[in-house]
Order: structure tokens, then sequence, then C-alpha cells
């Protein structure tokens, strides 16, 4: 895990933080941006979706003792796939290897059963200003994608409760499902970079509120990589994993345009 350095402008200071990223902006031709927490607000149920899934199976193999609390799994699962985040959740608490993965495998099919209702257009929606971010970005000859620890399934299922589409809200969604190697290896960041023909990685923003989320864009060699608090994480969490900046939120980036 990376340590803050000297360097971080944060939240705090709201100004100081846009202005010390403006001029690597100014260079940005592709901005990728996590889905929850980030550009939809969904109050981190998925989270609490994966807590719940991981106690039912606990309980239900006679492991009541050894609940795990929704800041663990914000913290030690947050923008990961969803299925090694359960196995990293699991991995905090004192269980052997083999339960490990047996509970892992179990709570993934329980964490997608559930997920699948508690996602609706009632638990669901765009943070305010996103669309018109996403449109000014894409007006000032950028272009906008969204990458996520979700399966396609799950990712597709938001866009169409939001009324987003590849095409007009976004130019491309790129899921957990699309790569080998999820966060925080860079393998989605890459492959929207070959889809735009971006070959310079300094040209591309990576932005999330978790801080695999980071490094994921640090692992991609990013030009511009940033937090923000409007998710899973918050800012002491964050400051860990050395990003460029931390904004209160990403609707921020709109001063930049």
């Amino acid at each position: 895990m990376n340590t803050a350095n000297n360097n971080i402008i944060s939240s705090s200071s709201h100004s100081d933080s846009l202005n010390s990223i403006q001029n690597k902006f100014f260079d940005i031709k592709l901005c990728v941006f996590d889905m929850a927490g980030t550009t939809v607000d969904e109050s981190n149920l998925v989270y609490k979706t994966v807590c719940n899934a991981i106690n039912e199976v606990l309980k239900s193999t006679g492991k009541s003792d050894k609940q795990v609390s929704l800041e663990l799994c914000l913290e030690y699962g947050a923008g990961k796939e969803k299925r090694n985040a359960i196995r990293d959740i699991l991995n905090m608490i004192d269980l052997s290897n083999a339960d490990i993965e047996s509970l892992t495998d179990t709570a993934f099919a329980a964490f997608k059963v559930n997920l699948a209702t508690a996602y609706s257009k009632h638990t669901l929606s765009e943070f305010e200003g996103i669309s018109e971010l996403f449109e000014q970005l894409k007006a000032s000859g950028r272009h906008v994608v969204l990458n996520t620890g979700y399966d396609a399934k799950t990712a597709n299922r938001i866009l169409t409760i939001l009324g987003w589409s590849v095409g007009n809200q976004v130019d491309a969604l790129i899921t957990a499902d699309d790569v080998d190697n999820g966060r925080p290896g860079p393998d989605m960041i890459t492959l929207a970079m070959k889809q735009f023909n971006i070959d310079n990685s300094q040209q591309v923003l990576k932005a999330g509120d978790s801080g695999i989320d980071i490094e994921e864009g640090r692992n991609a060699g990013c030009g511009l990589v940033l937090g923000v608090l409007s998710g899973a994480q918050n800012e002491q969490q964050l400051l860990r994993y050395s990003p460029d900046a931390v904004l209160d939120k990403l609707i921020e980036l709109k001063e930049l345009i």
C-alpha cells in the first residue's frame, strides 16, 4: 500500500485541489470513471449487499461468531471485482484457506441473487450533474468511459435503470467480464485506450471512490488519477494510495473544462 506524500492536495482546499491538476487536465483525451459511488449514487448498496451475503453464509455454516461489518467490507472490498472482494474480506477474519474458498463461492452466488433485486429505479440514481459533466467532456473532445468491478449483466442493468447508454451519455462501458485481470490491474484502462486509439497513458484520467481505483490508475500509468469522496472510502483511506487530488464530487471537474 502506498503512503500519502506531501505533494497531495486534498479536498480540504477546494480551489488548490483543482488548480493542482489543471495543467494535467488540459492534456487529457480519455476519462475513465468508476460507476458506484463515483458517477452512480447507490448509497453503498452494493457493499451492504456484499456484507449481508457474507454474514448470511457465515451464519448458515455455523460461524455466526465471525460476522463482518460494513466498514470492513468497504475497506477491503471497495472497487474490486466482487468475487475477489468477498474473498479479500473473508481473508480478514480467522478462517482456514479451505473455508475461505468454499464460503467465497457460496457468498458470491448469494450476492448476485440479492443484488439483482436490490438495484432498482428507487435505489439508484446518477449523482447530480453527472450527465451534464459527461456532455461537457465529450463536447471538449474527450472520450468518456465507465469501468467497474461489476459483471457485464449488472453494469448494463444499471445503465438501463439510469437511462444511460453507450453511444449517448458515455462512449464505452468496460466491466470485469471484459478483461483477464480486474482492479488493481490496468487491463480495463488499457482496453479503453485501445478502443479509442490512445497510445499515451499520460492522456488518460482515472477517477474513483476507492483506493483500488487509484491503484488501477497508477498501474495503468494514467496522467491524472483522482479520488472522490462521494462513495465507499473516506479521505484518509484514499490518500494512502497517493492520488493526484481528492475531490468532494466528480462534478467539480466541470470547473476545468
